[in-house]
């Protein structure tokens, strides 16, 4: 389950995986599957939450492309909120009095990647199929809630998105959700980026616990979207 645990008292059942923190021999080993790391700490807490879905199997990209079910014709100056869904990654961490360590990220789903753009300047994405009216999964898939809108004076057909995951904001609690805007500017352009509204209790970033550096959130679609 999602939430904060004291370090001593860390065990927990998701799904079918079970995972803690149990003392052998007096050391401390965190334990899920076959994955066993020693723990050298006397204090602190444990944070399970949700993270941006481009950890596994390792950080290959920060971008996310949602690939819809079914396409979006929308006409020109207007906008919809519609409700994609997304990946759920789950984050182990350590958290300290003043710092954090990602001990563990694992997932209920199989990563896939997709190449946005040509071959030579495009972007590697983390892939995911999202009906437009999509309903969330419990550990496997959160709901995505994005505002799109048309600014340009042509019809368009929109049938994926792609977002920079490094503005991607989380929130858990009776759902796991984030919010995202997407405007069209042309029609072979659009500009997306994740957007902060508070829908219960908020994940920890792992691109923050990991202190990267970031500048740009907005991603700008210039290969089209259909």
């Amino acid at each position: 389950m999602y939430g904060v645990y004291e370090l001593q008292n860390f065990h927990v059942k998701i799904k079918d995986l079970e995972l803690g923190i149990f003392e052998e021999n007096g050391i401390k080993i965190y334990r899920r599957d076959d994955l066993k790391k020693v723990i050298v700490a006397d204090s602190g807490r444990v944070v399970v939450n949700p993270v941006e879905p481009v950890n596994l199997p390792k950080n290959i990209t920060r971008y996310l492309m949602v690939e819809l079910d079914e396409p979006i014709v929308m006409e020109p100056k207007n906008s919809e909120k519609v409700t994609l869904t997304f990946p759920i990654e789950v984050a182990v961490i350590l958290a300290g009095k003043k710092s954090l360590e990602v001990l563990d990220v694992f997932s209920f789903v199989k990563p896939k990647y997709a190449l946005y753009g040509d071959p030579r300047n495009g972007v590697i994405c983390r892939y995911w199929k999202s009906e437009v009216s999509g309903e969330e999964e419990d550990f496997v898939k959160g709901k995505l809630e994005v505002e799109i809108n048309n600014s340009s004076g042509e019809w368009v057909e929109i049938g994926k998105l792609v977002f920079d995951v490094y503005g991607m904001k989380i929130y858990y609690g009776e759902s796991v959700v984030a919010f995202a805007r997407a405007n069209v500017i042309s029609e072979k352009v659009a500009e997306t980026e994740f957007v902060d509204k508070r829908a219960g209790k908020k994940s920890i970033e792992l691109y923050l616990a990991r202190r990267i550096p970031v500048v740009k959130k907005k991603f700008v679609m210039e290969w089209g979207f259909v």
